[in-house]
């Protein structure tokens, strides 16, 4: 019989946010300085179905959840990631900022093409 490992308690001072934000959702994942998972959270997980999950509200929504299970980590101060064109970007900042968090640095991630696709080939008629 395998028995699973307790859970060890960290104590974690600064941590990084990273939101993916698409037009159909917003997934917040939340990492230490080192890049290990600590927390993560999604509209889908919030109980958002259908278009609501792209929302504003259902991204504030997960900002407030995942600020709740970060200060009993004692998570201070966030440097934030920011991706994708979605609308939740903006709503999960001000969230975190109204929880009370020390935001440090907001980056912008997203992947821009410099060369971009391959365009079709010249139509024939």
């Amino acid at each position: 019989m395998a028995y699973k490992k307790k859970a060890k308690k960290r104590h974690v001072d600064s941590a990084v946010v990273h939101v993916k934000s698409s037009f159909n959702n917003t997934l917040v994942t939340i990492t230490s300085m080192e890049g290990e998972v600590i927390l993560r959270g999604s509209s889908g997980k919030m109980g958002y179905k259908g278009s609501r999950k792209g929302t504003p509200f259902a991204a504030t929504q997960i900002a407030q959840s995942l600020s709740k299970d970060m200060t009993t980590l004692g998570i201070r101060t966030l440097e934030i990631n920011l991706q994708g064109p979605g609308s939740g970007r903006d709503s999960v900042v001000r969230a975190f900022q109204g929880a009370g968090f020390n935001i440090t640095i907001l980056r912008d991630v997203t992947p821009l093409p410099f060369n971009g696709c391959r365009p079709p080939k010249r139509r024939r008629v």
